[in-house]
């Protein structure tokens, strides 16, 4: 599995470098801060189109704008994919429309939204070899036991009797060990250390001095963890719906 951390890093752009040396990196459209770090350090990385940040202070995504920025870098030795653009709120023809106008020379990948229906996520898993899980509508936060009801239909729609996905998957906001050690993701991502590395609170008495040093504590303790294998329903349901109750 591929832990993708979310940029751009707090500090110094030295504290940056440091972190990401090694690492996967998501870098969202609208915030390329650390691009020109994370094209140097990081053993690869993917981009995100943006459309969570966008629809949460209600823009619109600059589809040109972002398609010629992944033309410019999808050469790059370290450059995995891209995510397709995307409406959270659009209809399920309005993003298959997006999805047809993306270049194909280009490694896209489509997004999933859990309120779209599950036909449209197994379509997407039958036409593309890696397709993104998006959470969104009743289900926009993950972990909850509502999403993991959605989720479990989800999975028992697209994986087959030995829980295997019909297609890679990948977690948008779920590089979370409680989530994506339950599920058979190829890979996730989260901003979780970009984001909390200055909570110093979360380390006890004694946090590590710098923001790249806590950054690089909060992603270790996620890549010590894996996916799941296979997708097994039932030891899901039974414990991670009993703890989250």
């Amino acid at each position: 599995m591929i832990h993708y951390h979310g940029t751009p890093i707090g500090g110094s752009r030295q504290d940056a470098a440091r972190f990401l040396i090694g690492r996967h990196a998501l870098v969202p459209w609208p915030r390329r801060d650390d691009m020109a770090i994370v094209a140097e350090a990081c053993q690869s990385f993917c981009f995100d189109n943006g459309a969570f940040s966008v629809w949460k202070r209600g823009e619109k995504l600059d589809v040109d704008g972002y398609v010629r920025w992944t033309d410019e870098w999808h050469k790059h030795p370290g450059f995995d994919w891209a995510l397709i653009p995307d409406v959270i709120e659009a209809s399920e023809a309005e993003n298959d429309a997006l999805l047809r106008d993306w270049p194909m020379h280009l490694p896209g990948v489509p997004v999933w939204h859990m309120h779209e229906s599950v036909e449209r996520l197994a379509r997407l898993c039958a036409d593309y070899r890696t397709v993104a899980l998006g959470s969104s509508g009743r289900w926009a936060a993950p972990g909850t036991s509502e999403w993991w009801q959605r989720m479990t239909v989800a999975m028992d729609a697209i994986c087959d009797d030995g829980g295997r996905p019909a297609a890679r998957l990948h977690g948008l906001r779920m590089l979370d060990p409680a989530i994506f050690t339950q599920l058979p993701l190829s890979s996730a991502d989260s901003t979780n250390a970009a984001v909390n590395c200055g909570s110093l609170d979360r380390f006890g008495m004694y946090p590590a001095p710098t923001a790249s040093q806590r950054a690089a504590v909060i992603a270790e303790r996620i890549e010590h963890h894996s996916s799941a294998a296979v997708w097994r329903r039932a030891p899901i349901q039974d414990d991670i719906f009993a703890e989250a109750a």
